[in-house]
């Protein structure tokens, strides 16, 4: 996870904490260098809203302190066709956060499939944050 610049001194707590009733979009390949960059050349495949709080307490299977976000729906009806590459989570008031890979492998992001198809649905099944530099 790359994190955006006013969240790096902050780390998981600020970003569990600004996510509140934000969102995370699903974008195909094309990553910008970090989320303080527009996406220009990624389409979006999906869109998931979160609640406020969006983060538990609960620990994940790996007792790593992450967990699925609380979410408004999941599955949701994908956007877009095509296949993940990262996504993007933003606060409340659609500033990124942070950038996430998302895709089959070792990602923090994994969909209930390898693609989407605009008006199917796409669940979110695992949503990890590792920190990294830039």
């Amino acid at each position: 996870m790359k994190l955006a610049q006013m969240f790096v001194e902050g780390g998981i707590e600020a970003v569990k904490s600004a996510a509140d009733g934000g969102s995370l979009i699903i974008y195909s390949v094309a990553r910008p260098v970090d989320p303080d960059h527009p996406v220009t050349r990624s389409g979006v495949l999906a869109k998931f809203e979160l609640a406020s709080p969006a983060f538990g307490v609960d620990l994940d299977d790996n007792g790593e302190g992450a967990t699925l976000p609380q979410l408004a729906a999941n599955p949701v009806q994908a956007t877009g066709s095509g296949t993940p590459g990262f996504a993007r989570l933003f606060q409340a008031d659609g500033v990124p956060i942070a950038d996430l890979s998302a895709g089959p492998g070792d990602t923090e992001i994994k969909l209930s499939e390898v693609s989407t198809t605009p008006n199917y649905p796409i669940a979110l099944k695992q949503f990890r944050m590792n920190l990294y530099e830039s």
